[in-house]
């Protein structure tokens, strides 16, 4: 029997299981001994925090560790993996373990899950994910255990370690760290050089794309034997990691030490990218800082990754093509190669959603709760882009500006573009009409 439905196009079966995964973990939570005191949680509380985790983003309503039993914790933990790795590589991962033959429409929409090049050698390719996952997931998690377990004993700082590798490596952001305060994340750690580096390192192998560390395993240091997409996210991810850092220790945070101010600028330029932890407070944050963490929450991770975002490769073919625009050249070129056409226009079509999505969001919000218009835009960039970061205003917001940032969360994660293409039919109308040429700029 296959997985999934044959009749259903890719973009339906990734849209839909992600629906799936998000009403079941919503079912789970709302049990009575998912939460802490035993009520179980209302279905508002319930299906925010599970399309928080399973869309990898990490805005929560309730405090993940004194709300949660053990319980509710290991159903978001399995929530986050999910909507990590990918609903789809988990189906395709069950099938091959249970002995299942994958068919060729299982393995078409494997190669859409994951932004694969081709279909073949998507099941092998499936098995390097599982792996891969598996030991930089554990190896985060040997690394965290001596510092939480010298902070909360032995049976507590295992799962603690657990816990922060697989949701760092997933970019989930969610935490446990409200066992000393609520709503803390890492602040406790802000210049701890081992969970600061693990963290980061986690993250940035998550965020960077499935495809480019099997690039990187097949090539090894060979990067001229890279594809075009791995090179372009390699360079554009360091681009991103290295200026923002630069921004946030000259201009920001500048009554920390000198050390934690290091450790702060880097960690923030890591994981406003679709992470969601952080290690300093982010209410200290000038206009200034806002607006950058912001751009950087809507750029996101990299494409067949377990982070979120509009993508690295989105941001740079557009600066790609305004710096061709600015030369007078006719297509956008990177390494040698030219860049299609209709990847640009994908490219102006995700930028354009995520900027109306983002804005309109934030814009209702602000007007529903009355907040400034600033605070709002952070929280629907970190919606949208599937970050998790906030200034604190997420847990008192009404019920309509949660469903905004549920829908916000969904979409960032399934793709925007991914939700129109399951509706919009493929015909397409071969019929030309006649070229005029129009004014811009």
């Amino acid at each position: 029997m296959a997985w999934a439905p044959k009749q259903l196009t890719s973009s339906q079966i990734i849209i839909l299981g992600f629906l799936g995964a998000i009403l079941l973990g919503a079912f789970l939570l709302m049990l009575p001994f998912a939460t802490a005191d035993g009520k179980g949680a209302t279905f508002a509380d319930a299906l925010f925090t599970a399309t928080s985790a399973t869309c990898v983003t990490g805005l929560i309503v309730q405090d993940t560790a004194t709300y949660w039993s053990g319980f509710g914790q290991a159903i978001i933990l399995i929530l986050i993996q999910i909507g990590g790795m990918g609903v789809v590589t988990m189906a395709v991962a069950i099938s091959v373990l249970s002995g299942r033959k994958i068919g060729v429409m299982q393995r078409s929409t494997m190669q859409d899950s994951i932004s694969a090049p081709q279909i073949g050698g998507i099941v092998k390719l499936t098995g390097f994910i599982l792996k891969i996952t598996g030991i930089v997931e554990a190896t985060g998690a040997v690394l965290l255990a001596p510092v939480f377990i010298k902070e909360f004993g032995v049976g507590k700082g295992i799962w603690y370690s657990v816990f922060h590798s697989v949701s760092a490596f997933c970019n989930a952001g969610f935490d446990l760290m409200g066992a000393k305060e609520k709503y803390s994340s890492l602040t406790y750690f802000p210049g701890h050089p081992l969970v600061n580096i693990v963290v980061i390192l986690l993250i940035v192998i998550g965020g960077i794309g499935f495809m480019v560390w099997d690039d990187v395993k097949t090539n090894k240091h060979h990067i001229r034997k890279y594809r075009m997409q791995s090179k372009l996210v390699l360079l554009t991810t360091a681009v991103l990691i290295i200026v923002p850092a630069l921004y946030f220790f000259f201009f920001e945070f500048k009554d920390t030490a000198v050390g934690t101010r290091v450790w702060g600028a880097l960690f923030q330029s890591v994981t406003t990218r679709t992470a969601g932890f952080n290690t300093l407070d982010l209410t200290k944050l000038k206009s200034g800082g806002l607006t950058f963490m912001i751009v950087l929450m809507l750029i996101g991770g990299s494409p067949g990754s377990t982070a979120g975002g509009m993508k690295t490769t989105t941001f740079a073919v557009v600066v790609l093509t305004a710096f061709s625009v600015f030369r007078r050249k006719e297509h956008t070129v990177f390494g040698g190669r030219t860049i299609a056409d209709s990847v640009l226009r994908n490219a102006i079509a995700i930028v354009t959603m995520y900027l109306i999505l983002f804005v309109t969001g934030g814009v209702a919000i602000s007007a529903m709760e009355r907040l400034p218009l600033m605070t709002c835009l952070f929280e629907t960039a970190s919606a949208v882009g599937t970050v998790g970061l906030t200034l604190g205003i997420t847990p008192n917001l009404g019920v309509v500006s949660r469903i905004i940032l549920i829908a916000l969360m969904y979409i960032g994660r399934v793709g925007g573009l991914t939700l129109i293409f399951s509706a919009v039919s493929s015909q397409g109308n071969l019929s030309k009409f006649p070229q005029e040429k129009l004014t811009v700029g």
